[in-house]
């Protein structure tokens, strides 16, 4: 019964007492290869962003004068020519107004007649001496004034007729609306903003730079996969109160009829660089020590360099710059 047990402890007993020669049967790594790579120079870098298409000219469209809106002959989005009719107020009171000025006038010229035959019959009085010339000159005064109130009333006629002109609303230049607001039966203000006219035929590229950045001259935008040439025309001269970003125009140099207004768009702006920067594999970065550094290859020695990363990519650690003059071999970190 405790036989197999016997003869599994003489097995186990021989095994023991066999001798170690310090050989090992489990298979030894090979040495690790590294990849090198000879990295390039790279004179600029560039800072990508998110951009929207806007008009050069973005013109509020506002009343000249105060009413209640009558007709809206326009909607949002919609493209409109110059001279197009947009809003239209209601003119009864710019009408009455009109009445008025012309009884007004009329009132002036029946004056300033009377002035005048009252001024030549005086004249002949003072002719056969019947009347002093004191006399006379009062009567020049007066038709002097009579003249002035008549001026008065015509500038008053006229710019109540613009009034009932301005009740019409219309586009100065075509573009297309944005931003509508006004509705019919709403009482507007003179000057307030009523919609904004967008000139499509010369359109830009806004785009926001964080703060200490300073904007590149230029650059270009990405529409379909082919990039069209942008320059600076503006920055603004303050930074956004909530974002702390600052607003910078670019000008689009070629026209695109795949460019619409409130597209947005990928900017890429040129930012030359000072020092030597080089673009190197993203595995060829190493940030476990201090900082990011790469591996330099000197007569087959590795050493790390600290380095500076000024752009990340998918695929590169983008426009890296060197510390100190380096070798072009890089030692790539990934082991193979």
């Amino acid at each position: 019964m405790h036989r197999p047990l016997f003869f599994m402890a003489i097995v186990l007993l021989i095994l023991g007492c066999s001798p170690d020669n310090g050989t090992s049967n489990a298979p030894q790594s090979a040495a690790p290869w590294v990849r090198t790579l000879v990295v390039t120079d790279a004179s600029s870098a560039f800072i990508k962003l998110s951009g929207t298409v806007k008009g050069r000219y973005e013109t509020p469209v506002a009343f000249q004068v105060s009413g209640r809106i009558l007709e809206r002959h326009v909607d949002a989005g919609q493209r409109v020519e110059a001279g197009q009719l947009l809003f239209q107020l209601d003119p009864r009171d710019l009408l009455a107004s009109v009445r008025v000025a012309e009884a007004e006038m009329r009132t002036t010229e029946a004056a300033l007649a009377i002035a005048r035959s009252e001024l030549q019959r005086q004249q002949k009085l003072v002719e056969g001496q019947f009347v002093s010339r004191q006399t006379l000159e009062r009567y020049e005064l007066t038709l002097r004034e009579a003249i002035s109130q008549h001026q008065a009333a015509n500038a008053v006629l006229e710019q109540t007729r613009n009034a009932l002109d301005y009740a019409e609303l219309r586009a100065e230049k075509a573009g297309i609306l944005n931003a509508v607001t006004a509705e019919p039966g709403q009482v507007v203000t003179m000057g307030q903003p009523l919609a904004t006219l967008i000139d499509d035929s010369s359109l830009e590229v806004e785009v926001y730079l964080a703060e200490g950045v300073d904007a590149p001259a230029s650059g270009s935008v990405l529409i379909e996969g082919e990039p069209l040439v942008i320059v600076l025309r503006e920055v603004a001269a303050s930074a956004d109160p909530d974002s702390r970003s600052w607003r910078a125009r670019y000008r689009i140099e070629s026209a695109s009829g795949d460019l619409s207004l409130g597209t947005v768009v990928q900017v890429m702006l040129d930012q030359p660089l000072q020092d030597t920067t080089f673009s190197v594999p993203l595995g060829a970065l190493d940030e476990r020590n201090q900082g990011p550094q790469v591996w330099q290859v000197i007569d087959e020695q590795v050493q790390p360099v600290p380095v500076e990363v000024l752009e990340l990519n998918r695929e590169y650690a983008g426009f890296v710059r060197l510390w100190q003059t380096v070798a072009v071999l890089l030692l790539w970190a990934h082991i193979y």
